[in-house]
């Protein structure tokens, strides 16, 4: 990439802070700079296209450019631009997503809070789990399990609960409390000689082996998601979501599912928690929840949850958390539209009807000797190819390089090259992206 001076990318790199970025090598290369979209697809500041192969970050469910989210944005804009859900007050459409939220919802649940991102959502968690505690008289129940490779956010709280070194590396994370378990990739974690069965096991036991050194009485809950994501597409072995549940069955903990990136049709059915058999406490969404178009998250609690922390909120004579874009009325009445649109096009059935085609074309790429493993279910799936030398990540960052050459836009997690394209993909449109995908799969050499 070619910067010129005064040029879009030299501002960029001048006056902005980039996230998950070098900030040396920002300065010194720039950045893509991305001017439209239209339904898959993305086009820079140069005229060239892109397959966006992550929907941005894993969430634009619906495509760019979908007229209807625009015009609910407008039409919203018009009518009430802005207020909030603080001191008794409210607005229709926050209403009326909490109501649908609460309706969709795979196990039963009581109220929904809003919130403006993922990890605005899961550090509200935290904090409910705490105030929780304490309304309950058990002040020292207040520990959180999460797991190694587990992503759930970047705030103190939340980017504790992530499992991922870059994470917590020189920002004095993670906080005290936040316990990480193992992580659920066979691939990666398994023993040798140890079968699938052997390792779910295994795992299982060492959960509960934490939860008995630290006390049964100072575990609030776990966390997870059903497919993790940014940690590297892993999908958990057939009964591992069974086994830990028992676990935390046995010891009264609650189950919080961070739906962020399977929620609303990625795993081929409305909820990740309905593909592997999950029934959680606290349920956590954002992303596909409004396909980006609209920064909106949302915290759905059961009355198990619900219950103490009213009871606490009439005791002190407030329940003292909020945002002011909490519940925001343009968010909202996207979400509520994109919503609309996933059901009234099947967009969870386009991801269960396609999922074989993407999972085919992907493990057709495991003959590549640079190939190690191939993970996926739905329309989320990844290659991790093989470490060179000592450096993690170089195979990856080599692939996304050549994906972006060839005008398909993907994410490189260390050496795991990921792919999340929007629900609104059609059979021919997979099938250019994984043409792209091979070619530079196959113009790699070390």
């Amino acid at each position: 990439m070619t910067v010129q001076p005064n040029s879009i990318e030299a501002r960029d790199a001048a006056y902005q802070l980039h996230s998950y970025s070098n900030a040396r090598k920002m300065e010194a290369e720039g950045s893509l700079i991305l001017e439209e979209g239209e339904g898959i697809y993305v086009t820079d500041n140069t005229g060239k296209r892109y397959i966006e192969g992550l929907s941005g970050l894993w969430s634009v469910a619906v495509g760019f450019g979908e007229q209807r989210l625009i015009d609910a944005a407008n039409a919203q804009m018009q009518k009430l631009p802005y207020y909030h859900t603080f001191a008794q007050k409210s607005h229709t459409p926050s209403v009326e997503l909490a109501e649908k939220l609460i309706e969709m919802a795979p196990v039963p649940m009581s109220k929904v809070f809003f919130t403006n991102s993922g990890s605005e959502a899961n550090d509200t968690v935290v904090k409910l789990l705490w105030y929780r505690a304490n309304a309950m008289g058990t002040p020292e129940k207040k520990k959180i399990i999460s797991r190694i490779k587990g992503y759930h956010g970047v705030t103190v709280a939340s980017a504790s609960l992530t499992g991922l070194p870059y994470n917590h590396m020189s920002f004095d994370l993670p906080l005290p409390g936040i316990l990480h378990t193992g992580c659920p990739h066979y691939g990666g974690f398994a023993q040798d000689g140890e079968s699938e069965e052997q390792f779910v096991a295994r795992l299982a036991q060492e959960l509960d082996d934490m939860i008995q050194s630290e006390g049964p009485d100072t575990i609030a809950a776990f966390i997870g998601e059903p497919v993790m994501g940014a940690g590297g597409v892993i999908v958990p072995p057939e009964g591992y979501w069974a086994a830990i549940q028992a676990v935390l069955k046995k010891y009264d903990i609650l189950l919080i599912a961070d739906e962020v990136i399977c929620g609303f049709g990625r795993t081929g059915k409305m909820f990740g928690c309905e593909t592997m058999g999950i029934e959680p406490d606290i349920m956590v969404m954002s992303k596909q929840l409004s396909s980006s178009y609209m920064p909106i998250s949302a915290v759905m609690m059961n009355d198990r949850v619900y219950q103490p922390v009213a009871d606490e909120s009439d005791k002190i004579g407030t329940f003292g958390h909020g945002y002011t874009g909490s519940g925001h009325p343009v968010g909202a009445a996207v979400a509520l539209e994109n919503i609309k649109i996933i059901e009234e096009r099947d967009l969870v059935g386009n991801a269960a009807k396609l999922s074989p085609l993407f999972i085919e074309r992907l493990t057709a790429l495991t003959d590549n000797p640079l190939v190690k493993e191939m993970r996926g279910i739905g329309l989320i799936g990844a290659l991790e190819l093989k470490q060179q030398g000592d450096a993690v990540g170089v195979a990856g960052a080599a692939m996304s390089a050549a994906c972006m050459e060839r005008g398909l836009i993907v994410r490189n997690l260390g050496d795991t090259v990921a792919l999340c394209p929007p629900l609104i993909i059609t059979e021919a449109q997979l099938n250019e992206l994984f043409d792209i995908y091979a070619d530079a799969l196959a113009s790699l050499s070390f």
